[in-house]
């Protein structure tokens, strides 16, 4: 891949620092966050009975039932973050795992403002988390470098592979699945439209680099 491909340029801060940089500020970070919140973290409690009887808590108060749309969608996508970790963890793809970082993050974001009812917060989600056209464009961006990688495409491709692209292939049907549910949920309720679209370059993106993941280990593509 190229220089370019290999960046994507899908970094939260838009901005490219050295893998040592990133990694002292990585481990900054999680200092200045540890301490700070660890008194709060101690008091919380991973099970907490409120959802026994079969709703949930939202961001900003008010409960639903837990097979409610705005839950189905942000399960979906919690279930697509979790995906994405497994892609990075099951055959670790340096280049790859640089752009799946920052789009899981880009999902913690989108989880939040599915879960949150009020229309503005939802845009103050997407803004603090630089989720905006611009994003859009780096994902397109990423596609076409990609594309600039791999023989055309003539035929549809089977999913499989190396385990990496194997893994990708099955995040990219969860996105898909995420893209449904949200487009469901806005039949009942506004949401930006920006998650929707976010989401459908966001599958693309994963079928590419799951093509890109197949050549990078030499797995091959098996064609229909």
């Amino acid at each position: 891949m190229s220089g370019a491909a290999a960046g994507y340029g899908l970094n939260s801060k838009r901005t490219e620092e050295p893998p040592a940089a990133r990694s002292r500020s990585a481990d900054s970070t999680w200092q200045v966050v540890f301490s700070s919140q660890f008194r709060r973290f101690q008091s919380m409690k991973i099970y907490t009975k409120t959802g026994d009887t079969g709703d949930t808590g939202l961001f900003g108060g008010g409960r639903v039932q837990k097979d409610d749309p705005r839950v189905e969608a942000y399960g979906d996508v919690d279930e697509l973050n979790a995906v994405l970790g497994l892609a990075r963890a099951v055959e670790p793809l340096p280049r790859i795992d640089e752009v799946l970082v920052p789009m899981q993050r880009d999902l913690f974001s989108i989880g939040a403002l599915l879960a949150t009812p009020d229309l503005e917060k939802m845009h103050n989600h997407l803004a603090k988390a630089n989720i905006d056209d611009q994003r859009i464009r780096d994902l397109e961006r990423a596609i076409d470098d990609c594309e600039k990688e791999l023989e055309p495409l003539k035929a549809f491709i089977i999913p499989g592979g190396s385990r990496k692209g194997a893994v990708l292939h099955v995040a990219r049907t969860v996105c898909r699945r995420a893209e449904r549910r949200v487009v469901h949920l806005q039949r009942e309720v506004e949401i930006p439209p920006l998650v929707v679209i976010y989401l459908n370059r966001m599958s693309d993106l994963l079928f590419m680099l799951a093509r890109v993941a197949n050549v990078l280990t030499g797995a091959g593509e098996v064609t229909w």
